[in-house]
């Protein structure tokens, strides 16, 4: 497709005459001149193993995974954007930014506490400051789908916990979270709390 060479993608650095730097580039893809080819063959390997029927119910399952996981969340947590039919994509944010105020809770705090858990975190405050962006992948079935609802649920009790005085707003478990091996196998337990 020689016709589409002039509008390869190009490097800063380079001489603006260098045969590398097409003349009617839209710029960079990444910092490397002529990108990372070694990650190429794992997206590839996976279009080819799903195929277009794959590809079609992977989609489907993560977006109804996250449209699951946000009706269940929605009664403890104020859910953004969604469709005009009450409908997310593949991925919606919760807003979390009124802990701040209410109970010192901010989003870094929830992702934390996610953590004890057994939960890798959420995008936090991005797109939207004060929130977490909840993307749930194909591949986790409805019991791992519930589990990490109803560690969100849980949290949100903690942080209600908070809110009417029965935690301090500095040492509490969010503040606190992650909670390491060394805080539980302890001789004496040092936190006003129990987990």
């Amino acid at each position: 497709k020689k016709h589409l060479v002039p509008f390869l993608p190009n490097h800063p650095l380079l001489d603006k005459n260098s045969e590398y730097n097409p003349k009617h580039s839209y710029g960079p893809v990444s910092s490397a001149p002529f990108g990372s080819a070694s990650i190429l063959p794992i997206p590839w390997m996976y279009i080819r193993m799903m195929g277009a029927a794959g590809l079609r119910r992977a989609t489907e399952t993560a977006i109804l995974n996250a449209n699951y996981i946000a009706k269940r969340l929605e009664s403890s947590y104020k859910v953004l954007f969604l469709g005009k039919n009450g409908f997310a994509a593949h991925e919606f944010i919760i807003d979390v930014s009124r802990f701040k105020e209410r109970a010192n809770v901010e989003a870094v705090d929830i992702a934390k506490r996610l953590q004890d858990y057994g939960f890798h975190a959420p995008t936090v405050s991005w797109p939207v400051t004060g929130s977490l962006m909840i993307e749930p992948t194909e591949s986790e079935d409805k019991d791992e789908l519930d589990r990490f609802c109803d560690a969100l649920i849980e949290i949100r009790k903690e942080i209600s916990q908070i809110e009417s005085g029965e935690y301090d707003k500095k040492n509490n478990p969010l503040k606190n979270a992650p909670h390491s091996q060394h805080v539980f196998l302890h001789e004496k337990w040092l936190l006003p709390y129990s987990l």
